[in-house]
């Protein structure tokens, strides 16, 4: 027996996952735990998680990988503070002594921490070191059920690289081409969402979401002006604009005055030119990364596309992939972000280093992304008492039937059950889910149970066999990855003058028979549930379409603006507790808000900073 544990941390988004004889046993992200949104510190308590979950101490654990290479990282804040200097030196200044004091010496401190963690824990020749993209690449092939496939890999930045095509083969990934910092894609697209006054790596899925609302009007200034885009889609970035390759900001006045408007500050209102800024970098992205993707096809023809990194999280972008139709399949990892770094570096390891044989699956080997913790009746049903909570236990088809009724009823749901998604989105088992018919919903769950911006969109989780009668789309999206169209015969025509509406005033216009889940320009972000790997969720969303003969549920992530999504039990409660969320379910146990004790309301709006 091989166990191979890969960590990814210091950076944003601190993550363990755990292998065993290749097979992914379990992975979570350390923010669930701690419940600091992109937690950043040392996992410790999702390393603890793994452990337990493959049933090992940490000092039985064969081999220990961390996701990039500290020196090489080092080596490149060095060369570009030497590149552009003297103009970099405050933040050139201001990085060196946490380098200095710790991030150099990583090995020795990723050595101290887990001795901390378990004594007996005494071999640092254990610790090893994947590449920042190899992780991303091998996150994507590996955990893929192609045993062939062409790897793109779109992300901020690692040491050097931000963009990586490789070929996977086998057990084997081979690096092809690479671009580098600073021309990145994942940067510019910060640079947008830094502009727009979001927080960056976390504002993104905003951009994607507001960008609808706008008219691309900028798109051939940032592709004129900003970047410099190749036939074969590599791409080298006007440094003229930006400022983080040597400053302490994402953009500079240069970039202002392009776009002739300053930077929005934090949660003031949103204009019309700020949609239109969204909608131009979104345009733009995707022309990028479809230039890229054409060329892939075209120069290795392959069927098999993989795709991991931040980038790869913008499901729109993906969606045109798809409907390009260029390849044969597409699988995007669902933790394509930096905490799905953790998986890689663990398989790039136990396949390129270790040499082992795959076994590939028939669908894939995520498990549906259900790879975080789970609980037992008894240990939810102590949750909730120890909260104070009033529940009534019933058996499963009970559940389903109740749950089910409450939705038809436009009633606003959290749901939990069995094992915690890894990655961002919630698909089941950790969702805020609702009637996608209401015309209300959307507004009212930004607003009401998230506390967050009213424009933003909401999934619909469509039972598998028959998404292809609600959406534009014939194939699986099981990890919320992919986007399509409403289908022709569920829109709702607009009239002239809902036509000549701008901004958010298009938002109350209903566009469908499923208007909570279809965004302003008739598309969805689809997840198609599978009775195979989600069979309770799977079969909610039945007996809720044999009461409303619509197969489909909103699904949204379980917490508030700012909070990671819910771990526990109690966490849960918290939740619902804190936002006016009408019914909890855990496991076999149903609470209704009407029938807590009001002393127990939380005032939850504020407990968490703002993302």
């Amino acid at each position: 027996m091989t166990s191979v544990l890969g960590i990814s941390a210091f950076y944003h988004d601190s993550a363990a996952a755990i292998i065993v004889d290749g097979k992914i046993i379990a992975a979570a992200q350390e923010e669930r735990f701690t419940r600091k949104k992109h937690d950043a510190s040392y996992p410790k308590h999702a390393i603890n998680y793994v452990l337990k979950e493959a049933g090992l101490k940490l000092s039985e654990v064969d081999h220990v990988v961390f996701y990039e290479k500290p020196f090489l990282k080092f080596e490149r804040l060095l060369e570009t503070y030497v590149g552009f200097s003297p103009s970099g030196f405050k933040s050139f200044s201001k990085s060196m002594p946490l380098w200095l004091s710790e991030k150099l010496f990583q090995k020795k401190m990723l050595f101290d921490a887990l001795k901390e963690q378990d004594s007996n824990f005494n071999d640092i020749k254990k610790i090893n070191f994947s590449e920042h993209h190899l992780s991303h690449a091998a996150s994507a092939f590996f955990s893929s059920p192609y045993d062939e496939a062409i790897i793109l890999t779109l992300d901020g930045v690692g040491e050097w690289a931000t963009t990586t095509i490789s070929l996977g083969k086998n057990n084997k990934i081979s690096i092809l081409k690479e671009i580098h910092f600073p021309h990145s894609l994942g940067l510019l697209y910060s640079a947008f969402t830094y502009f727009l006054g979001f927080k960056v790596n976390s504002g993104e899925y905003k951009v994607m979401g507001l960008a609808p609302y706008g008219v691309p009007k900028f798109k051939d200034i940032i592709l004129d002006k900003l970047i410099d885009v190749k036939e074969d889609g590599s791409f080298r970035l006007n440094m003229d604009y930006f400022n983080y390759a040597t400053g302490l900001t994402m953009t500079n006045s240069k970039f202002a005055k392009l776009f002739k408007i300053e930077r929005r500050e934090p949660e003031n209102n949103l204009s019309q030119v700020h949609m239109d800024i969204a909608a131009s970098i979104q345009a733009a992205t995707e022309e990028i990364v479809l230039k890229i993707t054409r060329f892939l096809s075209k120069e290795y023809k392959l069927e098999n596309l993989c795709m991991a990194g931040g980038v790869a999280l913008n499901c729109v972008a993906n969606g045109k992939i798809l409907k390009e139709s260029l390849f044969k399949n597409i699988w995007i990892q669902p933790a394509s972000g930096d905490a799905g770094g953790a998986l890689g570096a663990a398989q790039a390891f136990y396949y390129q280093e270790l040499n082992n044989k795959r076994q590939i699956l028939k669908t894939d080997s995520m498990n549906g992304s259900y790879l975080g913790p789970q609980f037992t009746e008894n240990q939810v049903e102590n949750e909730l008492k120890s909260c104070g909570a009033n529940y009534k236990k019933l058996t499963l088809d009970q559940i389903i039937n109740d749950t089910a009724k409450a939705l038809s009823e436009e009633k606003a749901v959290g749901w939990f059950q069995g094992r915690m998604e890894f990655g961002p989105r919630s698909l089941g088992n950790r969702s805020i889910i609702a009637d996608p018919r209401s015309e209300n919903m959307q507004k009212n769950l930004n607003l009401k149970v998230k506390y967050r911006e009213s424009f933003r969109p909401f999934a619909p989780a469509v039972l598998f066999e028959k998404v292809s009668e609600w959406f534009e789309i014939n194939s699986e999206s099981p990890y919320m990855l992919l986007v399509a169209d409403v289908k022709k015969s569920k829109q709702l025509e607009m009239t002239n003058e809902q036509k000549n509406l701008f901004g958010i005033d298009k938002l109350n216009v209903k566009r469908s028979s499923i208007p909570s889940v279809t965004h302003v320009d008739y598309s969805a972000r689809i997840q198609t549930v599978h009775k195979e790997t989600n069979p309770i969720f799977y079969k909610l969303i039945e007996e809720f379409e044999k009461i409303t003969k619509y197969p489909i549920l909103v699904n949204t992530s379980f917490n508030v603006r700012g909070e990671p999504i819910v771990c526990t039990a109690t966490d849960a409660f918290n939740c619902f507790m804190g936002t006016d969320l009408d019914v909890l379910v855990c496991n076999n146990f149903i609470l209704y808000k009407n029938d807590q004790d009001r002393d127990l309301i939380k005032d939850y709006k504020n407990k968490y900073e703002l993302d």
